[in-house]
């Protein structure tokens, strides 16, 4: 074996109800007075409750989270802590909330504590993504991690069932990147392939009850995984695409990562056999790619951009970005292989494994 696996220094916090009787007790422990809690306005009632536990605690509430974390949002946002005299940050809410509290971060070196209301698994990563000027830049950066992660059930009951649904395929997304990642480990390809086996089996439990604590734990405890899984590895094709797709053209981050995913898994396959092996094990199928877009449809989740909004004429400038800088993946990608698989995903056509 040759390898290097480094372990990322986050607590983890899972409980029903833990959104409020935890984060206080987690400020404390970290030392923490004056926290800004960060959220978007969706998440406006929840942030305030925990905005409200923290009592004296808390300094202010910044409730103007963007998708896709614009650069002006971000700029206001360090301006709001510092005008607070924050110490720390608490980040309720889905990625674009988690997202705005790691740019924080980065800027001012504030610790963060996230409190995850979707499966994205942003919260257990260092990869911060800003975007300016109709391009989305990422970065990786030790002061970004969220210092304690509180993982509380009943706060995704209220997720819509859509976006519970997209949500956690974009989970799988990590894990399967992971999977093939050029700087996996043992550790973090058992991880990958259990929290992709732990997500896709919640799912349907998600959309048929949406009620069910049960399933929505499960799932949490799936994204969890699949989180640290990409903490710890280097992302490939699938995310940068998604990131080209959400920064440059507006598309929804977890409906474009749940159309885009078996499309890039179908043309990776035949250059990562072992990686597609154990994701199909946890899928309980063959084929990985079809199970995924089989599991999409099932759901009711979209499955081809031109349903995101996406223009046809749009395909060959994405592909183009997409193949404009170096990243790892398992299989090299033209310009003209990656405009076949956003033509693919154009039109949401079953996968088809490439040669």
């Amino acid at each position: 074996m040759d390898f290097v696996y480094e372990a990322q220094p986050v607590r983890v916090v899972m409980r029903p109800g833990a959104s409020v009787t935890a984060v206080p007790g987690e400020a404390e422990r970290l030392g923490l007075r004056a926290l800004l809690v960060v959220c978007g306005p969706r998440g406006a009632e929840t942030a305030g409750a925990v905005a409200r536990a923290l009592g004296d605690a808390c300094a202010g509430v910044f409730a103007r989270a963007r998708q896709h974390v614009p650069v002006e949002v971000a700029d206001e946002a360090v301006r709001a802590a510092r005008d607070a005299g924050a110490d720390g940050l608490v980040a309720v809410g889905g990625g674009s909330a988690i997202g705005l509290g790691k740019a924080i971060a980065l800027r001012t070196e504030l610790p963060l504590i996230a409190v995850p209301s979707t499966y994205s698994g942003s919260e257990m990563t260092p990869v911060w993504g800003l975007t300016e000027h109709g391009a989305k830049r990422t970065g990786r950066a030790p002061s970004v991690l969220p210092r304690s992660v509180v993982y509380d059930p009943e706060l995704t009951l209220t997720l819509p069932v859509p976006l519970s649904v997209t949500s956690g395929i974009n989970a799988l997304a990590h894990a399967a990147e992971a999977l093939y990642a050029p700087d996996a480990s043992p550790l973090v390809s058992l991880t990958a392939e259990e929290g992709a086996r732990a997500m896709a089996g919640a799912l349907p439990g998600v959309a048929s009850d949406p009620g069910d604590l049960e399933a929505r734990g499960r799932a949490l405890y799936g994204a969890w995984l699949c989180g640290t899984a990409l903490g710890s590895t280097t992302m490939g094709l699938h995310h940068k695409l998604c990131h080209v797709l959400g920064g440059t053209f507006g598309l929804p981050h977890a409906e474009t990562h749940t159309v885009v995913l078996p499309y890039v898994l179908a043309h990776n396959a035949p250059a990562a056999p072992e990686a597609m092996t154990a994701l199909a094990r946890a899928l309980s199928t063959d084929n990985a790619a079809e199970a995924l877009w089989d599991l999409a449809g099932s759901l009711g989740a979209p499955r081809s951009l031109a349903e995101l909004g996406l223009e046809q004429a749009d395909l060959a400038t994405a592909a183009a970005q997409v193949t404009s800088q170096a990243y790892p993946n398992p299989r090299r990608t033209s310009t003209a292989e990656a405009l076949e698989i956003l033509r693919a995903a154009y039109t949401g056509d079953r996968p088809q494994t490439w040669s």
